[in-house]
């Protein structure tokens, strides 16, 4: 596990300055009815507070949005109400899993975009429901998957390392879903700021220039300096964050999950390797 130098903007690493915004910020909720402790931890809070560079009446509007959000969207249900039997035939057609962790401890998350089926995947679901699914990971993310994370390598842990696979992507192809994208990269930033570790887009075509073009308005400068562009010869690259035996072996890893690592959803919140982990909830078939 590679040392980290203790990040900055986060609980035990605030400038005096930050701590007294922090402070603010949780009184001026807390008046408001809008901040509940026993659910909303400094570090998410701390989230929302470097998302808006800890400006307290833009992080304050920003905090108040997504509480109302939550209420509007149901998502503090949908653990427990939201069912998506349709999800082994939706991963055929739009591959995306969890697998292992990085060298920093930060679940790694990969979509292979080169093998989306977009008719086929609105054939069998909805945008509606796919976005409330795409919510659904979020939420396992920030409840179960980063927790177990945190309790394995004794630190707290609230980002992830995502591997954006565009072989065989056509531009074409990619504007059949580029709605759906747009409404995941929103709710991304307003919603789970602050939550991207890193992001290595590999086997980019040239042509993908004009899809970074219209992606990259969605995001902040922040996040736009987490992404990096690769080609086909990513290896490398991937190494520096990742060890060969967490990458999957289709990526240039040594990882043979049985049953392959795309079905696996292999990681500390379910390898056996946390105590308390895993938990039924979290591992039911949606």
């Amino acid at each position: 596990m590679a040392e980290k130098q203790a990040p900055t903007g986060r609980p035990g690493n605030l400038t005096p300055e930050e701590q007294k915004t922090l402070d603010q910020f949780k009184k001026e909720l807390a008046e408001e009815g809008h901040y509940d402790p026993e659910k909303h931890d400094d570090y998410m809070l701390c989230r929302f507070l470097r998302a808006r560079k800890f400006q307290l009446p833009a992080a304050k509007k920003m905090w108040i949005e997504h509480v109302t959000w939550r209420k509007e969207f149901g998502v503090d249900t949908l653990a427990t109400d939201f069912e998506f039997p349709e999800y082994p035939v939706v991963k055929k057609y739009y591959p995306r899993f969890y697998h292992k962790t990085d060298k920093l401890g930060r679940p790694i998350y990969i979509e292979q975009l080169g093998n989306v089926d977009a008719k086929q995947l609105f054939a069998v679901t909805t945008p509606d429901r796919m976005l409330k699914n795409h919510v659904y990971e979020y939420e396992k993310l920030v409840n179960y998957r980063l927790p177990a994370c945190s309790k394995k390598y004794d630190h707290y842990i609230e980002q992830s390392c995502t591997i954006l696979d565009l072989k065989g992507v056509y531009l074409s192809q990619f504007s059949n879903v580029f709605s759906m994208v747009k409404q995941v990269s929103t709710i991304a930033q307003n919603h789970y700021p602050e939550m991207l570790g890193k992001m290595y887009i590999i086997n980019a075509p040239m042509l993908f220039t004009a899809v970074w073009g219209m992606v990259k308005p969605l995001l902040d400068e922040v996040t736009v300096s987490k992404i990096n562009i690769i080609g086909g010869s990513y290896k490398s690259k991937l190494l520096e964050t990742i060890d060969e035996s967490s990458l999957p072996k289709s990526l240039g890893g040594t990882c043979e999950c049985p049953g392959g690592c795309d079905q696996a959803d292999l990681g500390p919140w379910n390898d056996w390797s946390v105590p308390g982990y895993p938990q039924e909830l979290y591992e039911k078939v949606i």
